[in-house]
Order: structure tokens, then C-alpha cells, then sequence
């Protein structure tokens, strides 16, 4: 077993993928979502069949949720991963990136752009109603087989697990190894109106709101004709530069330890 610490983001590509070099058959990715998207690409970069293991030591921690170690601390999940079982999860490819859990655009890396650094649970939920007085829905084209809508909207988030941000349910029945996305599109909302959606969003009892409108998919284009994308893979900031993205699933394409 060897050991090896991330200096910062974009650090654990380049470890995971000299593991994989290495003729390593696991590599367990110690820390948060942000860690987790880092060991995750460095893998299937290479087109590894190495199976990745989730030690959570993050602040949200989305990732561990879907694999059965959420909430346990690095001991009792180490035990975990021992008895763990190898098991196919589909991954979101954005561009050359993939993404694990979710992605989006709008509302959500926005508030993740004034987060900033800043560390704990709260500070996911510190950073919203500042972001929302700030925030102006950009003009979106949403272009899928399922869904087809342009407007203002809040956000659209592309989800391969149920939560994204710690505590947001944005999509509850979400499958990572169903061969899909899951889609979760927030219209252009009042202030009083955005203040009822956020508990329904934690619990994840929105999906009747006439604003929000869920839909799963295999592939989507995200398009803002008048501004350039800002959006997020696993709560990781990205600018490409550009107008439009294409969001697709790779089905089956990542192994994965899951606790039973």
C-alpha cells in the first residue's frame, strides 16, 4: 500500500493516474467531493478498469452517500471498504472531464464562486441568499430527446447521484448505474418563492413545483446564447469559455467499492 497527499485541486489526476501506471488495482481517494472528481478522472483518463475506493473527509461529501460510507469517520470506513464489493457506476462526461456525482450551471456555481474557500457544512447554505440578490437567471437552451425549453432560468442541475451541496435532494431518485441522467431545471423565481424551494430541495419533495420541471436523460446541451458558461463538475468550478456544453453518461463506465 503506498500513501500519497494532494498538494491541491487538479493534484490527484496526476496521482491516480501514476497509481494506475503503477499497475495499481485500487486507488481510494481520501477526502471530498473535490478529491473524489480528481482521482475519478485520473482513472478513467487511462481507461483503467481500476476500482475506486471513497474515504469521505470533505465538507459536503455527496459522493460517499451513494457508496455506503457517508457519515462514517476514516476508521469505521476503512473497515467498510474491506468488505466492500466491486460494482459498475455510470459517470457524466462534460467536454474531456467527467464528473461523478452531479454538474450545473447557474445558480449553483454561483453560490460555490462566493463560497470561495471556506470550509464546513454551512458554508453551503451561508452563501445563498447573498448569491440570489446578486444573481440575474441568465437566458437558457436546454436541448435534450425528453425536454426541449429556452428562458430564464435558476439553474439547471445534471445529476448522476441524489444530492449535490450537502443537503440539497435535487434529484431523490437518481440512479448512478441506471445508464442515465437525471435533470433538474429551475425556472426564473421570486425571492419568496426561491425561500419555499429550498426546504422542498432538502427534503426533495420540489419536483411538483411548476417552476422546476425533472426529466432523465442520456444526453443534454446546455446552451446561454448571451453570457459564457460558468458551471461546476462535483462542486469544482469550471469557465470554459464557450456558449454551449454537451452533458452526456458513459453507462457502466466506472468500478466502484460499494459498502453493503
Amino acid at each position: 500500500m503506498e500513501l500519497e497527499r494532494t498538494s491541491g485541486p487538479g493534484h490527484g489526476v496526476a496521482l491516480a493516474e501514476r497509481a494506475v501506471q503503477g499497475g495499481a488495482h485500487h486507488v481510494v481517494a481520501v477526502g471530498g467531493d473535490g478529491t473524489v472528481h480528481d482521482v475519478a478522472n485520473g482513472i478513467l483518463r487511462l481507461g483503467a478498469t481500476v476500482t475506486l475506493g471513497v474515504i469521505p473527509a470533505g465538507t459536503g461529501n455527496d459522493f460517499a452517500k451513494l457508496v455506503g460510507v457517508y457519515r462514517h469517520d476514516p476508521v469505521r470506513a476503512v473497515m467498510r471498504l474491506v468488505s466492500a464489493r466491486p460494482q459498475r457506476f455510470d459517470v457524466g462526461r462534460v467536454g474531456d472531464e467527467y464528473f461523478v456525482n452531479s454538474m450545473g450551471i447557474g445558480f449553483g456555481p454561483e453560490v460555490l464562486r462566493l463560497r470561495g474557500a471556506r470550509s464546513g457544512w454551512a458554508s453551503y447554505l451561508t452563501p445563498v441568499p447573498r448569491a440570489f440578490l446578486g444573481f440575474r437567471p441568465p437566458e437558457l437552451e436546454v436541448t435534450a430527446a425528453e425536454h426541449h425549453e429556452r428562458g430564464p432560468m435558476m439553474m439547471v442541475e445534471v445529476c448522476n447521484g441524489t444530492t449535490a451541496g450537502g443537503a440539497y435532494r435535487f434529484a431523490p431518485a437518481a440512479d448512478p448505474a441506471d445508464g442515465y441522467l437525471d435533470v433538474c431545471l429551475v425556472r426564473r423565481v421570486s425571492l419568496p418563492r426561491f425561500l419555499v424551494a429550498i426546504p422542498r430541495v432538502m427534503r426533495g419533495t420540489h419536483a411538483g413545483m411548476k417552476e422546476i420541471t425533472m426529466f432523465r436523460t442520456r444526453e443534454v446541451t446546455l446552451r446561454a446564447p448571451e453570457t459564457p458558461l460558468l458551471l461546476h463538475l462535483d462542486g469544482e468550478l469550471r469557465a470554459p469559455g464557450t456558449h454551449e456544453c454537451t452533458v452526456s453518461v458513459a453507462a457502466g463506465r466506472l468500478n466502484v467499492l460499494v459498502a453493503q
